[in-house]
């Protein structure tokens, strides 16, 4: 029977053992989502979000018990408070909006006159949604939700490395008997994922590129929708006449909340060279302003690093970047503190494209720096990169900035401000390049990624005219 190791980030400690689930268990849970798929279909979509929103209402009597368990998954205090209240709001978004959303259009006249087009939006059976442990709760629901709207059955398979806030979560699905009869979580590793992905009738995952490829290619081979959000290396521009301490105060927050370890985090900057040296030195100020989270969660901003796999990759790109000439202004060396591992706010000068820091997720609290010639020189060297998730771009005038962020090759650019699209879900995108595949999670179009449209065709008893003739040649 295989076991997962239950690892407490802010000691290190392991706590205990978790089971993990088998092929055998995940085909008895598909088999039990199938077999009440019909009637949550049938109960349309009013009663799918009437349930949604008693849903909603039950995960804020929780509240309290979440955040206690997201904050022993991830370490952290603050964002785990953020990330409960915006679950709860992603509920109850989707419960008003998507009646209208999944409303079908009135029959329409076809090409050929006396046909009438009747356009249908028939659900997937049952979603498989993979989440990561960076935002455990949110991102286990963030795909889940609108495919319960659309009347998807749901199985999500949440990350191994922040489990604890499944029992609280399925005592608030408790309280909603007929959303409890169509979704369930199942705990485990990457065997696991790979029998969810193999029992399902489209798949989510949001996680690394390279666990992405892997999921990408086992739906392909079984001919099943594959919606995937990757890594990111977003990066963030200065230009010379932006606004320097509010560029420095955004991109430190969209730097350094929740210890960096988010696919949207900014981790690069590209400022132009007049402006360089004062923008260095109000990130550098900001930077020195937060304080580690510990030994209370509540005690600072920047909680420890969560993953203990990371460890060792953050640890790999500061040793390789010291090593390629770069120089760390503020931070730059992991601490441990009471078993658990924290990065400190890490501003680093002289960097290189090579360097390691750069052109790899680094998911830490560290923002390299490159002083560029012109807006020309920050657009190709944003643009470097294999990642295309999200963006930020400072200037003065904003038709400046929206210039240069159409010429950015990512999904998301933000405008004198950073990673607003964690917060902003309204607005469609795609992401570009390795950072995903598939149709937009934000905005009114994501509901539509569960429902297959299906035209229905009517003649209301007109005789074909190239019908072959009742008499015959």
């Amino acid at each position: 029977m295989a076991e997962i190791a239950l690892r407490d980030p802010r000691t290190g400690r392991i706590e205990g053992q978790l089971h993990a689930a088998d092929a055998g268990e995940v085909a008895a849970l598909v088999a039990r989502l199938r077999a009440a798929a019909p009637a949550w279909r049938a109960i349309g979509v009013e009663g799918r979000c009437a349930a949604l929103a008693r849903f909603a209402d039950a995960l804020a009597r929780h509240r309290g018990t979440l955040i206690e368990t997201l904050v022993a998954d991830t370490g952290r205090w603050h964002e785990s408070v953020l990330e409960v209240d915006a679950t709860i709001a992603t509920a109850k978004r989707w419960a008003d909006e998507a009646p209208a959303l999944l409303a079908e259009p009135a029959p329409k006249p076809a090409s050929i006159p006396f046909i009438e087009n009747r356009q249908a939006w028939v659900p997937y059976p049952l979603v498989g949604v993979i989440s990561p442990w960076n935002f455990p709760l949110l991102l286990s629901l963030i795909d889940a939700v609108p495919a319960l709207a659309a009347g998807s059955t749901v199985l999500v398979k949440p990350s191994e490395v922040t489990p604890r806030f499944v029992a609280p979560l399925r005592t608030a699905l408790a309280e909603v008997p007929e959303l409890a009869a169509v979704v369930d979580l199942v705990i485990g590793a990457g065997s696991t994922g790979e029998a969810v992905v193999d029992a399902v009738d489209l798949v989510c995952f949001t996680g690394s590129v390279r666990t992405g490829r892997r999921v990408g290619e086992q739906a392909m081979r079984r001919f099943i929708p594959a919606f995937l959000e990757l890594g990111g290396k977003d990066p963030a521009i200065v230009l010379a006449d932006a606004d320097i301490a509010r560029a420095a105060r955004a991109i430190a927050w969209a730097g350094f909340v929740n210890a960096g370890q988010s696919c949207m985090s900014i981790e690069r900057v590209y400022v132009e060279a007049p402006v360089a040296e004062r923008f260095i030195d109000a990130l550098v100020v900001e930077a020195k302003r937060l304080r580690l989270a510990y030994p209370d969660p509540k005690d600072g901003e920047i909680g420890p690093i969560i993953s203990a796999a990371q460890i060792e990759i953050v640890r790999e790109h500061l040793a390789d970047a010291k090593a390629k000439g770069a120089r760390a202004l503020t931070g730059g060396e992991l601490v441990e503190l009471g078993g658990g591992t924290w990065c400190p706010p890490t501003v680093l000068v002289d960097v290189t494209p090579d360097m390691k820091v750069v052109a790899e997720e680094s998911f830490a609290t560290i923002l390299p720096v490159q002083v560029v010639e012109d807006e020309e020189a920050a657009i190709r060297a944003a643009n470097d990169s294999i990642y295309g998730l999200s963006a930020a771009v400072f200037a003065g005038p904003i038709e400046q900035a929206e210039r240069a962020a159409r010429r950015l090759e990512a999904g998301a650019v933000s405008l004198n401000d950073a990673s607003l699209t964690s917060l902003v879900h309204s607005g469609e995108k795609q992401s570009f390049k390795c950072s995903g595949l598939g149709g937009s999670r934000m905005g009114p179009a994501s509901i539509r990624r569960f429902v297959r449209p299906q035209a229905l065709l009517v003649n209301p008893g007109v005789d074909d005219p190239w019908w072959f003739s009742a008499e015959g040649s």
